[in-house]
Formats: C-alpha cells, structure tokens, sequence
C-alpha cells in the first residue's frame, strides 16, 4: 500500500509541471480589433482602428506572471473613417509610415490585479521611441470555446498613452495628447 502511495505520488509530481507549463494561443481575428481614439478640440472623439496586426500570447493559467503577448502593428492599415485625416496620420507629421512601417509592443511585467483582471505591462514602440505602456486587462473567459472545441480566452486591455512622448505633438494640446487603445479579442489554443 505505500508501495501505491508513493507511486501515485511520484505520477503526481510528474505530472503538475505539465499543469503549469505556459500555452500558446492564437488569436482568431475575426473577432479581435484594435482601436484608438482622442479627444478632438473638446467637441468630438475620433476613432480609429489598425486592420493589420500579428501578435503571439502565451498563457499561464497557474502562474500567470510567466503569461506574455508580443504585438506587431502594421501601420499602414490604420483607419479613421475619413481618407484626408488617414493620409495625414501617416505623414512624417505623425506616424511617418514610409520610415516607421510598424509599432510593437512586447510584454516585461504581468501582474494579476483581481480574479479577471490583470495589469500587463510592456514595451511600446511607435516611430522608433520605445516607452513603457501597462494594459489593464479584463479575462471576460477562460475555457473551452463551445464551437470550437478546445481551450479559449477572451479579453478586453486598455492604456492610455501620450501621443507627444513617440514624437507627434503637432496640434498638442488643441487636438487631445493622451490616446486611448483598446484591443479586444479571442484567441484559441495553439494546436
């Protein structure tokens, strides 16, 4: 009987790093965007959403301080509804696509704040200036998907950044310096 014990102990040690070993998942985009909005001379709020995005997550239900997600922004596929003001963004006034193609964001610190929410905190490069940017998290679900069969999360994460810290001040403080994103999304576990 000991014998057993220790057996079924031994399986048990064994098998509970499995449990805590990070997990890939990939996002489904067609229920994910990322968007941004600012405050337009006090009257309105503008919005705006980047169609073309890559991202990798890694999830650590046990110990979610070791959870990470590496964003990759495509620049060029931002739209805000109005093809002028587009074409401005991405001028050298703002954004300056034609050398700036891309933003990234890349995780260094994930903090769980309550029992959905987390505080993930990473490195946000926008036209070459990399600045410290925390995403407060809300898990909305974390199971398996009811259509597709196997494990899933959802979230919402939101920051507000300073859009003069990345070197786009024209029109500060008329047109709003602080940007709201908002990225919303589905993710799947990695085959």
């Amino acid at each position: 009987m000991i014998r057993a014990a220790a057996l079924a102990l031994t399986g048990v040690l064994v098998a509970a790093p499995a449990l805590a070993e990070p997990v890939a998942y990939e996002f489904d985009k067609s229920h994910a965007n990322l968007v941004f909005s600012y405050d337009h001379l006090g009257y309105s709020t503008t919005d705006g959403r980047f169609g073309e995005w890559t991202g990798e997550l890694v999830i650590d239900q046990e110990t979610p301080e070791n959870s990470s997600i590496t964003m990759t922004v495509e620049i060029d596929s931002m739209d805000t509804f109005w093809a002028e003001r587009d074409k401005h963004l991405k001028s050298a006034d703002f954004f300056d696509v034609d050398t700036h193609p891309r933003a990234t964001f890349v995780t260094t610190d994930v903090e769980k704040t309550g029992e959905t929410t987390l505080s993930v905190t990473g490195d946000l490069t926008i036209k070459g200036v990399t600045k410290p940017a925390t995403f407060e998290v809300t898990v909305n679900a974390l199971g398996e998907h009811p259509m597709a069969k196997k494990q899933a999360i959802g979230f919402d994460a939101t920051t507000v950044v300073k859009r003069s810290d990345y070197g786009m001040d024209m029109f500060v403080p008329y047109v709003g310096d602080e940007v709201t994103i908002s990225f919303s999304a589905e993710a799947l576990q990695a085959q």
